[in-house]
């Protein structure tokens, strides 16, 4: 802790728009932190890459800093004492049988230097940003809401004590999840406005064989992706839940995607360059009738030797549509009583199909697992073709969604439908 620095309710501080500088330095100052098997430089790249994708250019991308700067000082003189990044996205709010497109913001890249810690700053930062995230960007009206994912359960300390926070990360078959407990590691966004939601994936081991009962996929590759993406908007808007409680959902568009695609590319580059090894193929499709195909689209995450979760293909999204699943529940959590009322369906050997496809990918690549999250019941009921004993895991450490509602009412009410991988930032 620097003696030089005031408590985090000093007046002297001030949340700010990052200058080129200021961002610089803070991504060499979380490096250690994000930069994965990065090295610092192609971390500092990789940064500068991600920040001119169409999701993040013209502004797409806010860097934001808490400083410290007395009356008198210049912006030059001015310290940064924490800082975090937030992404513009697009987003649908459905109720009372309308749907509206509105502006909302994922929050990402929380960092507080160790020097730093125990002021109370990030605390402070979190309370300004969420109450300027109300109208950020907003053309005069304001957003409804703002969404993170909370990494700072790997922090081993009590996160009611604003000291803690060295890193926040951003992390997302459709379904609504209630909250059922609350724990030290999500007070902190809950008291600043961040409602937790459950967050839960199911894991299948990378495998190389394709079960010759299941239907043929074929593969997809950017170029495929526009069109899907498109028609996945426009299901989305008709099938969203759109009664009394607001059901919020961020738009799986092609910027989304192609930003993920991008950062996987790049570390891809980094790790193969000797190989030139390219990671073209996108995800898989079953099915060639519109109206009654399924997909999924993927990403791979390279990591450290020494993190707890290894190297992992994260199913970004998964589309199952309405011809194929002839009126199953598809925004439902995974339960054992509706994996046992699809189990026999098209939907899930279409689905257990992709999975499959999947898995051999990883395989390919090296990969230790595939990773969905939020899986609805045909979800679970398709990995279980795969392995008898998949099962659901709730994560209490990491990638914990959470969303803060600007609109009428608590948000207590408000559900999150399509809360999958491709939301994370």
């Amino acid at each position: 802790m620097s003696p030089s620095l005031p408590n985090g309710d000093s007046p002297d501080l001030h949340l700010v728009v990052s200058t080129p500088e200021e961002i610089i330095a803070q991504q060499q100052a979380n490096s250690d932190e994000w930069r994965g098997v990065l090295s610092l430089p192609a971390y500092l790249r990789r940064e500068e890459m991600l920040a001119e994708q169409d999701l993040t250019k013209d502004g797409g991308l806010t860097a934001w800093a808490l400083v410290y700067q007395p009356p008198g000082s210049s912006e030059e003189d001015r310290r940064v004492v924490c800082g975090c990044e937030t992404i513009r996205k697009r987003a649908l709010v459905a109720s009372n049988n309308t749907v509206e497109f509105v502006t909302a913001h994922g929050v990402c890249s929380v960092f507080c230097p160790p020097q730093n810690r125990g002021k109370g700053y990030a605390g402070r930062m979190m309370n300004e940003l969420g109450e300027r995230l109300k109208t950020w960007q907003s053309k005069g009206q304001s957003n409804l809401f703002s969404v993170l994912w909370s990494d700072i359960g790997k922090v081993r300390r009590c996160c009611n004590n604003p000291a803690i926070h060295q890193s926040i990360p951003i992390r997302t078959t459709p379904q609504h999840l209630p909250i059922t407990r609350s724990s030290p590691q999500q007070d902190f966004y809950a008291a600043r406005g961040w409602r937790a939601f459950p967050s839960s994936h199911i894991s299948l081991d990378a495998n190389p064989e394709i079960p010759s009962d299941l239907p043929p996929t074929q593969s997809l590759k950017a170029t495929d992706l526009p069109y899907l993406c498109e028609s996945d908007e426009s299901a989305l808007i008709s099938q969203i839940p759109k009664g009394q409680k607001p059901t919020v959902a961020l738009v799986p568009d092609i910027a989304t995607l192609s930003w993920h695609h991008a950062r996987e590319e790049f570390t891809a580059s980094e790790l193969f360059s000797d190989k030139n090894r390219k990671p073209e193929i996108k995800g898989a499709i079953v099915g060639s009738e519109a109206g009654k195909q399924a997909w999924c689209i993927w990403t791979r995450v390279w990591t450290n030797p020494s993190e707890e979760d290894g190297n992992t293909l994260h199913i970004l999204r998964l589309v199952v549509e309405d011809g194929l699943l002839g009126g199953l529940d598809s925004f439902s959590a995974a339960d054992e009583t509706g994996v046992a009322n699809v189990q026999d369906s098209e939907a899930v050997a279409a689905v257990a199909a992709l999975f499959a496809a999947a898995r051999k990918e990883a395989s390919e690549w090296e990969m230790e697992v595939v990773e969905f999250w939020n899986p609805n019941s045909v979800a679970l009921a398709a990995a279980r073709k795969l392995g008898a004993d998949a099962k659901v895991h709730e994560r209490e450490k990491a990638s914990i969604s959470s969303l803060r509602w600007y609109g009428e009412g608590s948000g207590d009410e408000v559900e999150w439908a399509c809360n999958e991988k491709y939301g994370w930032c």
